[in-house]
């Protein structure tokens, strides 16, 4: 009988450090799977952080762009307001040459009927007409040049 519980317990030792082996295997190889795991977690989050950057440069590309073409708009509208004030200058000078060139020529025509003028006096104001009319000239192909811009 002390054979019998002597191989007992000896049986009985053997099973317990087997069992207490394979759970101390079992943890090493938990503690690998953790770390294992652990890798793969900080892959997706550099993959992650990696994705998140990408996105933020992209962003940051956009907005420049977007303030690029907003510089470019206003600097265009600056342009074609520039170029329409141009012109309406150019129009009230010419509207302004044109009245004067009407008035002087009338004013010649009623001296010419009363017999104010001399031939010099005549002479004097046929050149400061062709002066003006000249000049009407100049400006009205720049007036024709700030249109085609426009």
């Amino acid at each position: 009988m002390n054979m019998r519980v002597l191989t007992f317990l000896v049986f009985l030792v053997g099973v317990s450090t087997f069992s207490f082996a394979q759970e101390d295997g079992g943890v090493q190889l938990d503690s690998i799977s953790q770390v294992e795991q652990a890798e793969r977690e900080a892959k997706e989050i550099r993959k992650q952080i990696e994705a998140a950057e990408k996105e933020a440069k992209a962003a940051e590309k956009e907005a420049k762009a977007a303030k690029k073409a907003q510089k470019k708009s206003e600097k265009a509208q600056k342009k074609y307001e520039k170029l329409t004030s141009q012109i309406n200058s150019i129009k009230k000078g010419l509207e302004k040459d044109e009245k004067k060139v009407a008035k002087i020529s009338d004013k010649m025509e009623v001296d010419k009927i009363k017999g104010r003028l001399s031939p010099n006096d005549v002479a004097k104001i046929e050149k400061k007409l062709s002066k003006l009319k000249i000049s009407m000239n100049k400006n009205q192909e720049k007036l024709i040049k700030l249109e085609r811009k426009l």
